[in-house]
């Protein structure tokens, strides 16, 4: 009867014990904000489609490509004849013109006789583009079809009113709305009544979550997900005549999506950048005269020394074993150590691994 007793005892132990391991589990899981679904993905066949051209940018003052820059030439001398005026390429001289690579980006959704922005870029050795102008440029995709054509006044941004060549890069500028649509780029919105939903960041959990949330709204088996990136959703007979709003609904619905445990580190800049859900296993970790110290159980914490059991350790950081990046890192801070020491650190943690999640070096 006693045994009973005690093994019944235990089971609760262990079943409350389970309860509290769950709740710390979901807590670590959902420390995510929520989001709109729009914010985290995009509808497959709605993009942008890059197209560019090759032109001529003039009215430079003497800033423009020299004579031994043959692409200039040669094209001024390909556009004079058109005009009916043969010259000779070699006897051009001319610095008030440059040859330049025009791009841009057209999206699916703008329509003939629509504007958008091209980038103007100096191909030569020209030194400046400041206050030149575009000559009609066409704008190609790469299957060769024309999708735009280009022309206007180049803005330098900074660079204008401050008549210096080192406040901007002088050798690219912006023409706004200097390209007119001239071809669409049609998009196909659902296929067989089915709307493909892709995420920006491939993920299983939050394409898991993204499944639940529709199909608790539109009904199960409305969507599932193909892989960890992209979903498929039937398009509800209420909504066949209404794709658009369909689509605009879906887009507003709260999704919390899931993050990797990942730190992402600049070199050059000594950046730092990491996720919550980062942790770091008790480890030991002496670099230069910095001592880090991650140990299971810790008394006591102060600036610059800790005490462990009996012993007290001066000029260290110690943390207590379930520390995450973030306290080492503020830790490191705090004992004065450098951005090239923090990096250096965390390097060491994760190649000991005891760092758990994944190092982005930038």
């Amino acid at each position: 009867m006693a045994r009973r007793v005690w093994t019944a005892a235990l089971l609760l132990v262990l079943i409350a014990a389970g309860q509290g391991i769950a709740q710390q589990v979901e807590s670590l899981r959902y420390d995510t904000p929520v989001v709109r679904v729009k914010d985290i993905a995009r509808i497959h066949g709605v993009r942008d489609n890059q197209i560019y051209g090759l032109g001529l940018v003039v009215g430079l003052q003497g800033t423009g490509d020299s004579s031994g820059s043959r692409a200039n030439v040669q094209m001024i001398a390909n556009m004079l004849e058109g005009f009916g005026i043969s010259v000779s390429a070699n006897d051009l001289r001319m610095r008030n013109i440059a040859a330049v690579m025009v791009t841009a980006d057209i999206p699916t959704s703008v329509r003939s006789g629509d504007r958008i922005d091209v980038t103007v870029s100096s191909i030569g050795d020209a030194r400046s583009l400041q206050g030149g102008f575009l000559l009609q440029t066409p704008l190609q995709a790469a299957n060769g079809q024309i999708y735009a054509v280009a022309q206007g006044p180049l803005s330098i941004g900074g660079l204008q009113g401050r008549g210096s060549s080192g406040d901007s890069h002088a050798t690219v500028a912006l023409v706004p709305n200097g390209a007119i649509v001239e071809r669409e780029i049609d998009s196909v919105l659902s296929q067989d009544n089915i709307v493909s939903i892709v995420l920006n960041q491939p993920d299983f959990t939050t394409a898991a979550r993204l499944v639940d949330v529709i199909n608790q709204v539109y009904g199960s088996q409305t969507a599932f997900a193909r892989d960890q990136s992209t979903i498929e959703v039937q398009v509800p007979l209420s909504h066949r005549y209404n794709i658009v709003g369909f689509i605009a609904q879906i887009e507003e619905l709260p999704i919390r999506p899931d993050t990797n445990a990942r730190v992402v580190i600049n070199e050059r800049t000594g950046t730092v950048v990491m996720g919550s859900s980062v942790r770091i296993a008790p480890v030991a970790v002496s670099h230069g005269g910095i001592r880090i110290t991650i140990e299971p159980e810790v008394q006591q914490i102060d600036e610059g020394f800790a005490i462990i059991g009996d012993e007290i350790i001066h000029q260290t950081a110690v943390l207590d074993g379930s520390t995450s990046v973030q306290d080492l890192v503020d830790a490191l801070n705090a004992i004065g150590a450098s951005p090239r020491d923090i990096i250096a650190i965390l390097q060491a943690v994760k190649a000991s691994g005891a760092l758990f999640g994944e190092l982005i070096i930038i």
